[in-house]
């Protein structure tokens, strides 16, 4: 496994937690970030909610990335 397939791994995953819908997917597991309001940012919920939270922030930059290893993937073979 080289370098470009571990990018494009953490790329397919930032992907993943972006399209993840705070209505329909997140609020009913209790996974928001009012569910963490309190205190519970240290723990491991509450980073995994601030990754998606991120993710989610991020969407644009996350488009750009995805043109860039499309046009590489399209030149490189």
């Amino acid at each position: 496994m080289g370098f470009w397939t571990l990018l494009e791994a953490f790329l397919l995953f930032a992907n993943a937690m972006a399209i993840l819908n705070e209505d329909r997917f997140l609020a009913r597991r209790g996974w928001t970030l009012a569910a963490i309001a309190g205190g519970g940012r240290n723990s491991l919920k509450g980073q995994i909610i601030g990754l998606i939270h991120a993710c989610q922030f991020l969407r644009l930059p996350l488009m750009i990335l995805n043109i860039i290893t499309i046009v590489v993937k399209l030149f490189s073979g």
